[in-house]
């Protein structure tokens, strides 16, 4: 049975927990393979909301084993804030399964990736200030902190001393801060051990073993492409690969296994922090797409840019992830405009580009260049099959599909799980 990845094609927040959880109830597990508690899905089953940050979004599905790989940083505070939220709300967490090889975000992660940040000023990158990038950093350089490090409580104070010899002296001597204990951290860390034992196994083992039994395991990327480490619209980025191939490093997985890659993107689209953004509508317009989708950052509650979907974005993701399906999102928040523009090039110093820019320089002064179609006003949220969509939404996303280079295998139209039209199936199409 396939193993299938599924990542964001944009900016992030395209409603990846949905596509997840739609995909959900045929797959034996879902796999976190990036990323940490800097980005969130909404996932609506029915009447409930379930605003998801560190867990992968198959929790919510019975039955479905849910994996923190080895290429998540992991808040343990964060981690079970979110186990005993879902808990109180009748949510199965006891399947869950962690990586011994994760990283851990520690208390100076936080304090150094807030005070940094101000630092910055307007060269700020726009972090969540939870302390990822700094935990990846020291993960880079060799002085991170692991889950198994949790269980060997020398082990634990001695990766500690070293971490923070560096850190307390930027502490300290750069920002004014005090500086921070080794037993304050490791009492803190030394408090999750009893409770995170149980769910600590050899993950790429055990997911070698599901795929060898025939079972389908679905790899759920955090963040999207624009922001991936390598790939993305760097600086401008998270600390980690969000593309197809952090997949396999940040599950154990080798790529030989992958079946399937599913990227999701909305029917226009939007970003959270800084960075360039070419669509990005600063006027009413933009404020409306806001207002309409619902555009508040799941983790932060930060507003989002909107902006008109971009055929250039998407392409470079089909090229870079290797697509071979796309989820179209929220269709149903563009009822009711007369004209829709999408971006199919961009005019940079008066040179048009059909593909992504070289330089960041030129990607910062790339200006749309828009081709318009027919808006519909019809309300499309009861559309369960293709041919329920009006024409024009019919062609707008036959449009987009020819646009961006990968076929349109699911259309969202509506918040709800079953608010889906599905065109082809992603476990057999």
């Amino acid at each position: 049975m396939p193993a299938i990845v599924l990542v964001g094609a944009q900016w992030g927040d395209e409603g990846k927990g949905k596509a997840t959880d739609v995909l959900g109830s045929r797959v034996e597990a879902v796999v976190k393979f990036n990323g940490g508690n800097n980005a969130g899905h909404t996932v609506v089953v029915g009447d409930e909301k379930y605003a998801l940050h560190l867990l992968p979004s198959g929790i919510l599905t019975p039955g479905v084993t849910p994996v923190i790989g080895n290429g998540v940083v992991i808040d343990p505070s964060v981690l079970f804030e979110e186990i005993e939220g879902l808990t109180a709300r009748g949510v199965d967490c006891s399947k869950l399964l962690v990586s011994a090889s994760a990283h851990l975000i520690a208390p100076y992660h936080r304090t150094v990736d807030r005070v940094t940040e101000r630092f910055l000023g307007v060269r700020r990158i726009g972090t969540t200030g939870r302390g990822i990038g700094p935990a990846y950093a020291d993960k880079v350089n060799r002085i991170g902190l692991r889950v198994q490090d949790l269980f060997d409580e020398k082990i634990l104070a001695q990766k500690v001393e070293g971490a923070l010899e560096t850190r307390n002296q930027l502490l300290v001597k750069v920002f004014n801060r005090r500086a921070i204990t080794v037993d304050e951290v490791v009492e803190e860390l030394l408090s999750y051990a009893d409770r995170l034992r149980p769910m600590v196994r050899d993950t790429g083992l055990e997911l070698t073993r599901m795929l060898d039994a025939g079972q389908t395991v679905l790899f759920e990327g955090g963040q999207a492409t624009m922001l991936d480490i390598d790939h993305g619209t760097y600086p401008f980025v998270t600390s980690s690969n969000a593309t197809a191939g952090g997949a396999c490093t940040g599950s154990g997985i080798p790529p030989n296994r992958v079946d399937r890659i599913v990227g999701v993107g909305k029917a226009y689209i939007t970003r959270v922090g800084e960075g360039p953004f070419p669509t990005e509508l600063l006027d009413e317009v933009g404020a409306g797409l806001r207002r309409a989708g619902g555009e508040f950052g799941t983790t932060t509650g930060r507003p989002r840019r909107t902006g008109w979907y971009d055929a250039l974005i998407a392409r470079y993701a089909s090229r870079v992830n290797g697509l071979t399906d796309l989820v179209l999102t929220k269709l149903d928040v563009l009822t009711g405009y007369e004209r829709i523009p999408v971006c199919t090039a961009y005019d940079v110093d008066g040179v048009k580009h059909t593909e992504i820019p070289l330089t960041q320089t030129d990607f910062h002064h790339a200006k749309p260049v828009y081709e318009e179609f027919e808006g519909w006003t019809e309300d499309i949220s009861g559309a369960r099959e293709f041919s329920d969509l009006p024409k024009a939404a019919q062609d707008y996303v036959l449009a987009l599909e020819e646009l961006s280079g990968v076929r349109i295998s699911a259309v969202g139209v509506g918040p709800d799980r079953d608010q889906i039209v599905v065109r082809t199936d992603l476990l057999e199409g």
